[in-house]
């Protein structure tokens, strides 16, 4: 297969050109500056050079907080840049994986997984542009799409939660984490071997809305402990406190798990345990160093 991975100089676009190299794959990653996805001609003409059999749509207006000032230029490239991908797709014969995110449900009264199926409502601009890039690719290549939505992204490459707790063990005494978000830590490389895994099944059996991210619950909280844990700091130096003492612009879901029934409906098994994932993904982490 022919793989066209857009968004390929972010933490998960790169993790999936990774993958697919390593399966032996035909990819080509586009980072922004290759490839702006909310411009139309740019888009056709990649797709139609490229040829890709399967393109995996990485690109994303992913700050939560600006996007509440600034959610026009957030829909340009969350919503119209799918949709635009979706329409090249269909023009010349190809099938779509997009990214999404957790955002697109209201995070509110829930104690168990959402389903794939459950009602979005999202709560923030971010959410709303994410949830009509869904519906737009939904809607443009039924049949040949999938959207796989995530949450509590880390990894090795650029910055997230994982690599700064690293960082600020080193830099402080104590640290305060929220407790009241719950959710799942999820490894980007754990999701790029998903897309690839539904990259070769993609099609009239296995399409439509699929969830990514690693099994079981934690805080941030409890996350953080988790890291402190595996490097041999002192958990209790982590402190829990509210969301209350962060305040920002756009409010953070009290629950996002997501349930991963799809997976199973299609073969294969729900993704691994949070905590067996950072165990083996914390020393390529730190190996890393920390975010240029």
């Amino acid at each position: 297969m022919r793989w066209l991975i857009t968004g390929a100089g972010g933490m998960l676009g790169h993790d999936v050109v990774e993958e697919l190299t390593r399966r032996g794959e035909e990819v080509v990653g586009l980072d922004r500056a290759a490839l702006d996805i909310t411009r139309p001609a740019a888009v056709d003409t990649a797709v139609r050079d490229h040829r890709p059999d399967l393109v995996v749509n990485c690109a994303a207006y992913t700050a939560v907080d600006d996007a509440e000032s600034d959610e026009a230029r957030a829909l340009e490239i969350n919503g119209d840049g799918p949709r635009l991908l979706a329409r090249a797709c269909a023009a010349h014969g190809a099938r779509l994986i997009h990214v999404s995110t957790d955002y697109v449900f209201s995070g509110e009264a829930r104690t168990t997984p959402y389903p794939e199926d459950h009602p979005t409502g999202p709560r923030t601009a971010y959410g709303r542009t994410k949830l009509a890039g869904e519906r737009a690719v939904l809607e443009e290549l039924p049949g040949a799409s999938a959207i796989v939505r995530t949450a509590w992204l880390y990894g090795v490459h650029g910055a997230n939660f994982v690599r700064t707790m690293i960082g600020l063990e080193a830099r402080r005494d104590t640290l305060d984490v929220v407790d009241d978000q719950r959710g799942q830590p999820t490894w980007s490389a754990d999701v790029a071997e998903r897309i690839a895994d539904l990259g070769v099944r993609l099609g009239p059996d296995a399409h439509g809305v699929f969830h990514a991210t690693n099994s079981g619950e934690a805080t941030w909280y409890e996350l953080a402990r988790e890291v402190f844990s595996l490097i041999g700091a002192d958990p209790g130096r982590v402190r829990p406190t509210s969301s209350a003492a962060f305040p920002r612009p756009a409010p953070r879901p009290a629950y996002s798990a997501l349930a991963h029934r799809r997976w199973q409906e299609i073969g294969l098994p729900p993704p691994r345990d949070w905590r067996s994932a950072l165990h083996e993904a914390l020393p390529r982490i730190r190996k890393e160093g920390p975010p240029s």
